[in-house]
């Protein structure tokens, strides 16, 4: 998993609240469990104007120009700028990855699905909550200032603005530490690696019997 540390980028802004997992990645894309590739079919039902499939090329699609992906100046943006309850919706783990090879590393909103919130952080997204008059007002600096960036930096959990002024945000400290240094569960699971093969040799010499079994696969 990639880490998250500091990261600076152009914030693009979703305005509309409610926006389920389907919305982010459509059903037909979920096949595929390689979490790398669906960055295209990002918003597929309203970036394009037809409909998408799985493994098509997307080089000569017909693309919605009136959606906020497709606009030039929002073309590079790493920060995404939502309404409340984004992620809702079902519980596939494809919406974060979408995302995430789209190139988005944050999306700030007021609220969060409780699922999609808990696996942008498995995935290397960083979900920040502020307070609805921050997210409206950056709304409207977003949209009255072409080239709007803004500087996220995690381990001191502040917002760093054009103007230089900051907004800072609260982050549960156990998966801050998880994105700063890149571990996802099975990251967090091999630093104990040694500890766990100690334990199955342990275990094979206390009970030599379990690895005798017939049609035993652990030996």
């Amino acid at each position: 998993m990639r880490k998250f540390v500091v990261e600076e980028g152009l914030v693009m802004p979703l305005d509309r609240a409610n926006v389920d997992t389907d919305f982010i990645i459509p059903k037909q894309f979920l096949k595929s469990i390689k979490r790398s590739g669906f960055g295209v079919n990002l918003f597929d039902e309203h970036r394009y104007l037809d409909k998408g499939e799985p493994d098509a090329d997307n080089t000569n699609r017909p693309i919605n120009g009136d959606f906020v992906l497709n606009q030039p100046r929002y073309q590079g943006s790493k920060i995404l700028l939502a309404r409340d309850n984004f992620g809702c919706g079902s519980s596939r783990e494809h919406a974060p990855w979408a995302l995430d090879d789209y190139g988005f590393r944050a999306i700030l909103a007021p609220s969060f699905a409780d699922i999609f919130f808990n696996n942008c952080f498995k995935n290397g997204l960083l979900p920040i909550v502020l307070d609805k008059e921050i997210i409206h007002e950056l709304f409207s600096q977003v949209e009255e200032t072409p080239g709007f960036s803004v500087s996220i930096d995690l381990p001191n959990q502040k917002i760093s603005m054009p103007d230089q002024s900051e907004v800072y945000f609260d982050v549960d400290q156990f998966r801050k530490n998880c994105l700063i240094n890149g571990l996802d569960d099975i990251g967090l699971t091999l630093k104990d690696a040694s500890d766990i093969l100690d334990f199955e040799r342990r275990w094979k010499d206390c009970s030599p019997w379990y690895f005798q079994l017939s049609g035993n696969k652990n030996n």
